[in-house]
């Protein structure tokens, strides 16, 4: 299995510092500082880019567990919003997923997207941050 890099750089101090991360393939390059982190000035953030990772990991497993199970899905939208408390420390994250599957039930598919919460890569490695998961049909 192929090994992932990213990298970080940060330059200066906490308050009056700043950072750029980078993903390997060139694919993402961009600046965080302490207030894109910590407040909501522009730049992104490590927990934009685990809620990103995430949401894009769930849809393909479970777009996988679902094409196994005959359920070929049309689309599988995800968000994952992720929360940063006190500490600080990831307290939560919040999966939610739209899906397009003809022939299927909305029971069923949620049933499918709870086993993708479990299941997908990025959710075990996350496991010690409570989750939660809203799923519906489109």
């Amino acid at each position: 299995m192929p090994v992932r890099e990213s990298t970080a750089t940060w330059n200066g101090s906490l308050t009056e510092g700043k950072g750029n991360m980078r993903l390997a393939s060139g694919a993402y390059e961009g600046e965080f500082t302490r207030a894109s982190r910590f407040e909501e000035d522009k730049g992104t953030n490590p927990e934009e880019l685990i809620g990103a990772a995430h949401a894009g990991c769930f849809s393909m497993f479970l777009s996988a567990l679902l094409s196994n199970a005959g359920h070929v899905p049309t689309q599988i939208r995800t968000s994952a919003k992720v929360h940063l408390g006190a500490g600080p420390k990831i307290t939560l994250i919040e999966l939610s997923t739209v899906g397009e599957v003809p022939g299927i039930d909305e029971k069923t598919f949620i049933d499918f997207a709870e086993q993708a919460k479990k299941g997908c890569p990025v959710s075990q490695a996350l496991a010690a941050v409570e989750m939660t998961l809203t799923a519906k049909l489109a």
